[in-house]
């Protein structure tokens, strides 16, 4: 008995060990803790994650996999992690553009919102969202709306991985009349999706201006009770933070920080105006940031200190924003290229946020952001299987000199050909497979005639 069992053995030593897929690429981008960038490499998957990242010949040896995909010209990379987004609002795309953030938010978004905005809107401008970014490489995305429920489910129809927060804002708003209504309605949401392999369900008080501190403390210990993250919007502009300085005499962020609301699972997206004693402050307490440099460019918010925020190891995401007046796309490329440009000229220093910096905050940076870096935002084993392939063969991809400097300066979001999501794939040579493009499209024409007649 003992020799038959070391002849199986034997046996499957011989076969290999089993894998569901076996990617191969001309370069694998890891982004592990080596930064490991592998020429001839490939990835084996079982399941929802990764077994192990290595050269092709390795890998090969080792694993027998029941499918395969082989990407000779290509680089493999981690799904691109979104640390902040309005999915939905891709059907308000051009609504109202090249004015500031309070006449865009006042004046054009909260009306049309108010005008608009139910539960079916939400589920196909997140549907558009969703398609536009699984195209262009987005694994991951932070989103902040009403229906927020209806978003998840848009969003595990996609198969997308999404961290989503319900928007609990101090006045009525699409889905709630009150902020105790919304607050009601989160914790039903929180519910509904806790435990979910996708999902990370949580809470999204809008910003500090647009609540009351009792509201704002609610959404704390809400978030707490769940173990749920909370997202807000923090220093976004110099108006946010004169107006927060005349009333309180401290920073927005010294004010939530007062009131206990990083004491928890904390995102924040902007983080412009902010200075050292804030950063120390966010630091401390663990703070993501989501930084939106297409939105704050777009909006002439002013520039975030992201240099010096990476100098202090913070954990720094970025994220296109709404695409509506803020950004009217959600292309993470286009966002990683814009990070490094806007640091340079901004500390007129050509080294801040080299291209490798901005794939770090794109993937494995984000992930930590979000406080998900043990699971995704690397090709490691025992992550999760959330990746990429880039074609290598276009003429804005040629010649390759620096990996890292392709991907930030040259490719671009319709270069993707492949992309996983926990072991799925939703996006095959440029195609999407989980979501109708065609009906998808079709049904955002419809909702902007709508939109258009709304405003008259």
């Amino acid at each position: 008995m003992r020799l038959f069992c070391s002849f199986l053995l034997f046996l499957s030593a011989l076969a290999g060990e089993s894998a569901d897929w076996i990617f191969t690429a001309r370069y694998v981008v890891t982004m592990d803790a080596g930064r490991r960038v592998i020429e001839n490499g490939a990835i084996a998957i079982r399941g929802e994650r990764i077994l192990a990242a290595g050269p092709r010949s390795g890998i090969e040896r080792r694993y027998q996999a029941r499918q395969r995909l082989d990407r000779p010209d290509a680089i493999l990379a981690p799904g691109l992690i979104d640390t902040h987004t309005h999915a939905a609002m891709t059907l308000f795309r051009g609504i109202a553009d090249d004015v500031r953030l309070q006449e865009w938010l006042e004046h054009y978004i909260f009306p049309a919102e108010a005008r608009n905005v139910t539960a079916d809107f939400v589920r196909w401008g997140t549907r558009l969202g969703c398609l536009e970014m699984m195209l262009s490489g987005t694994t991951t995305f932070t989103d902040m709306y009403y229906f927020e429920d209806v978003v998840a489910e848009a969003a595990r129809e996609a198969g997308m991985r999404g961290v989503l927060g319900e928007t609990i804002i101090g006045f009525p708003s699409p889905d709630s009349k009150t902020p105790a209504e919304a607050l009601a309605f989160t914790e039903r949401y929180l519910t509904r999706f806790q435990d979910d392999p996708l999902i990370v369900p949580a809470v999204a008080p809008h910003a500090i201006y647009t609540n009351s501190d009792e509201t704002l403390q609610a959404c704390r210990a809400l978030a707490n009770r769940h173990a749920a993250p909370l997202l807000i919007h923090l220093s976004e502009t110099r108006h946010e933070n004169d107006e927060c300085l005349a009333k309180r005499h401290v920073t927005p962020t010294q004010a939530l920080d007062a009131l206990g609301i990083f004491n928890g699972r904390t995102v924040a997206a902007h983080a412009v105006w902010v200075d050292e004693a804030d950063m120390a402050i966010l630091k401390s307490r663990g703070v993501g940031i989501a930084h939106c440099p297409s939105s704050n460019m777009m909006l002439a918010s002013g520039v975030a200190p992201v240099t010096r925020m990476l100098a202090l190891d913070m954990a720094v995401g970025l994220g296109p924003d709404g695409p509506a007046g803020s950004n009217n796309d959600l292309n993470m490329f286009e966002e990683m290229d814009l990070a490094a440009k806007l640091q340079k000229v901004s500390t007129n220093d050509p080294r801040s946020v080299p291209a490798a910096a901005a794939v770090e905050m794109a993937t494995i940076r984000g992930a930590r952001a979000l406080g998900m870096e043990k699971e995704i935002g690397s090709l490691e084993p025992g992550k999760r299987a959330d990746l990429i392939s880039i074609r290598l063969d276009r003429p804005n991809a040629v010649p390759l000199y620096d990996v890292y400097s392709q991907m930030v300066y040259a490719l671009k979001g319709a270069d993707v050909e492949d992309v996983m999501v926990n072991g799925k794939l939703l996006v095959q040579d440029s195609q999407p497979l989980t979501l109708n493009a065609a009906q998808i499209e079709a049904k955002a024409r419809e909702y902007r005639d709508q939109v258009r007649k709304s405003l008259r």
